[in-house]
């Protein structure tokens, strides 16, 4: 396993921090204030490539390796971590229609997905099945002229603002994984409509929909690979989205332990900066010691991916270890700041809400019967 970046990685990982610089850290705390979904600023990623990072490049794409991927989340979720979790569905998206999808299907999409035409939201949990996914109730009919699709989904990133909607549905009465098929949905398709925005703790300028189908039809041509294959699409797609969670909880506690540390060095008390103190020095480096620890199981398990080895237990063990451990930092750093660390002249109130939000993004999923 290499630690070093190559200069390939480093070169990536310069230019979307100097993007985020420019373009993202200035306007984040308007867009989480005002509930805003910056589509302009993915139209900007686009021309850098950023949305086109999980396809090959006959299709218009970059195609990176997973470690480039997760520098990317991570520089991005220094800045804003909306931006980085609607960006990293949208890719997870892209790149699971760029393995499962036909050939006529990646040339109809893929193309427009890179260059911000079209922006992707994956849709699988329900009210009653979440971790438990295999336990999915909506449903998929055959019919004559393809599938009508009857039910709903919850907690959907991206939700009313994506155009096309990775979709899981129930095709056959077959129990747990079995007759799980998936799906392209266009928005604007008769039969899918949108619920209410979801109002969450943090990470407000990300959009959280239900998705509302009544008697919906999907035409055969954007069914994804096999009837009954859609688990299994669902289950590698999820590995790299974990990567990616695990990835930008790194870029947020990254982000909140550089606002302590320099505070640490201003902010005076009895004569003295309190970065001087031992019990501020003890707490910062267990912060600096843990988010190293995490940003090393993200490259394992992106490595391990890379390589083609089975990776599902080192992206749920990178994805679960990193965001705990952002709830740490974040929530330690405000103790560093003190009173100043609850106010708003101070990103640290933003940060902490939104790392609790991330905790849940992308949990293990779980089936009992297959």
């Amino acid at each position: 396993m290499q630690f070093d970046l190559n200069e390939e990685q480093a070169d990536i990982r310069d230019m979307v921090r100097r993007f985020t610089t420019q373009e993202i850290t200035p306007q984040a705390e308007l867009w989480d204030e005002q509930e805003y979904f910056p589509r302009e600023i993915f139209n900007k990623m686009a021309e850098l490539g950023l949305l086109g990072m999980t396809v090959p490049e006959e299709y218009g794409g970059i195609m990176l390796d997973r470690q480039s991927c997760a520098l990317v989340y991570e520089e991005l979720a220094r800045g804003d971590m909306a931006t980085a979790v609607g960006l990293g569905v949208h890719n997870m998206v892209s790149g699971a229609l760029a393995r499962f999808a036909s050939e006529e299907q990646r040339q109809r999409w893929l193309p427009r997905m890179v260059s911000g035409e079209l922006f992707g939201a994956f849709s699988l949990s329900e009210s009653g099945s979440g971790s438990d996914a295999a336990g999915l109730q909506c449903q998929a009919e055959v019919k004559p002229d393809g599938y009508v699709v009857n039910g709903s989904k919850m907690w959907v990133t991206n939700g009313g603002e994506a155009d096309i909607y990775l979709l899981m549905a129930r095709s056959s009465a077959g129990k747990g994984s079995a007759g799980i098929t998936s799906f392209v949905v266009e928005k604007g398709s008769a039969g899918f409509s949108f619920g209410k925005r979801e109002r969450k703790m943090g990470l407000h300028s990300s959009p959280t929909r239900e998705l509302l189908f009544e008697n919906c039809l999907i035409p055969f041509e954007q069914r994804i690979g096999e009837e009954g294959h859609g688990f299994k699409l669902a289950l590698s797609a999820l590995d790299g989205g974990r990567v990616n969670v695990g990835a930008i909880a790194v870029g947020v506690a990254q982000a909140a332990f550089d606002v302590a540390c320099s505070y640490a060095r201003e902010r005076e008390q009895f004569g003295q900066s309190i970065g001087v103190f031992q019990g501020v020095q003890f707490m910062l480096a267990d912060m600096a010691m843990k988010i190293e620890a995490a940003r090393l199981l993200v490259y394992e398990a992106a490595y391990k991916m890379d390589k083609g080895e089975p990776a599902s237990m080192h992206a749920s063990m990178a994805k679960c270890f990193a965001t705990d451990m952002a709830m740490e930092v974040t929530t330690n750093a405000v103790q560093v700041l003190g009173g100043a660390g609850y106010v708003r002249d101070y990103p640290l109130s933003a940060i902490c809400g939104t790392s609790r939000s991330h905790r849940s993004l992308r949990a293990p999923i779980k089936s009992s019967a297959s």
